[in-house]
């Protein structure tokens, strides 16, 4: 999205830790800080869901544009036929309404004081009848490619509107999304924000202990040659803000990342999340290489770039920074890995990412 929501939760947080406290939303208080989270978490998921959904429909939205303009090109050329062909068919009426090629090949040679000339006339009128036949048909033709044309144009540009209209409630959406998460955030005292994220590290190192204990990373190997300048791409990023629909370089979101990570290293991806999912040769977690990407949720609504250690690179949510955080950041779809196929380096020196954590 090109609006910036995710930026001023971040400074609504920040003026909460700093003191000017607000009335908070009813019932905040009186939930417990495990109840809080687990709202909280529910709130980053549907705005990032919603944002990928918006993602989807300007993605969607470009290639109908594409193709709305392609057929308008079809119906511009079928109409520029279709008027040669009306001009062909004029000359032919008024030719024949002034007398020309009236009279038959047989009376010509009948009449004809030489009868090889008349001979030759008479191929030239056969290959003008051949002519004219193809004039009228290239006349109805034409007719019958506009008619289609100017219906192909006008469903593609209803299309289109339809899109554009999907686009703006999906933007909506996602705005309504990121107020619930404000609203959530508002009046929270700093030691309330602090037991919030004790607490989600406190489940993180849990998620990640089981995650590595069912054997995650067994067999971790070293990324291809593109691999290791998407993951050096992606540590580059580390600090730069969050923004829904965004794909650098000032800012990201999650899919907006790995694909612009990946499009670094030369291999262009699909936008979303969710066709990352869909399209990307599947990898089992034990087998994971720095470059692979790690996707979360049962609807693949994040994704992140897995960089070794069992750690990944991603733009969090809302409010926060594109961070180092544990593989078990969040609940675990499985990973794909953008370069099936390509060989391992040999030797490969990951890049410097730091502690951190999101």
């Amino acid at each position: 999205m090109t609006f910036r929501r995710g930026a001023a939760v971040l400074a609504l947080a920040s003026s909460l830790v700093l003191g000017a406290p607000v009335p908070p939303p009813a019932g905040a208080e009186s939930e417990s800080v495990s109840e809080l989270l687990t709202r909280l978490q529910r709130l980053y998921r549907d705005a990032e869901a919603a944002g990928e959904t918006y993602n989807a429909a300007g993605e969607e939205l470009a290639a109908q544009t594409a193709e709305a303009r392609r057929l308008g090109g079809d119906l511009t050329r079928a109409r520029d036929a279709l008027a040669k062909a009306r001009d062909a068919a004029g000359r032919l009426a008024r030719a024949q309404y002034q007398g020309r090629g009236d009279l038959s090949p047989a009376l010509r040679l009948l009449f004809a004081g030489d009868p090889d000339h008349i001979l030759d006339q008479a191929l030239v009128l056969r290959r003008l009848a051949r002519e004219q036949a193809a004039t009228v048909n290239r006349l109805e033709g034409g007719e019958e490619r506009v008619a289609s044309a100017a219906a192909a144009a006008r469903r593609a540009l209803d299309r289109t509107r339809a899109l554009a209209a999907a686009r703006q409630r999906a933007r909506d959406g996602a705005l309504a999304k990121l107020r619930e998460v404000e609203e959530a955030l508002v009046g929270l005292e700093p030691e309330r924000l602090a037991e919030l994220a004790a607490l989600e590290r406190e489940r993180t190192a849990r998620a990640q202990r089981e995650l590595l204990d069912a054997g995650a990373l067994d067999e971790e190997g070293a990324p291809s040659a593109q691999g290791a300048e998407a993951v050096a791409y992606a540590a580059d990023q580390l600090g730069k803000p969050y923004a829904a629909g965004a794909t650098g370089p000032a800012a990201f979101d999650d899919s907006g990342l790995t694909a612009r990570a990946w499009a670094a290293a030369g291999r262009p991806l699909p936008r979303t999340g969710p066709e990352q999912w869909r399209t990307l040769p599947k990898v089992p977690l034990r087998s994971l290489r720095p470059g692979d990407l790690v996707v979360y949720f049962p609807e693949a609504t994040h994704v992140a770039l897995y960089v070794g250690g069992g750690r990944v690179v991603h733009a969090p949510r809302p409010g926060a920074a594109v961070a180092v955080s544990p593989l078990a950041a969040h609940p675990v779809l499985g990973a794909v890995r953008p370069d099936a196929g390509a060989p391992s380096l040999r030797t490969y020196a990951p890049p410097a990412l730091g502690g951190g954590g999101a």
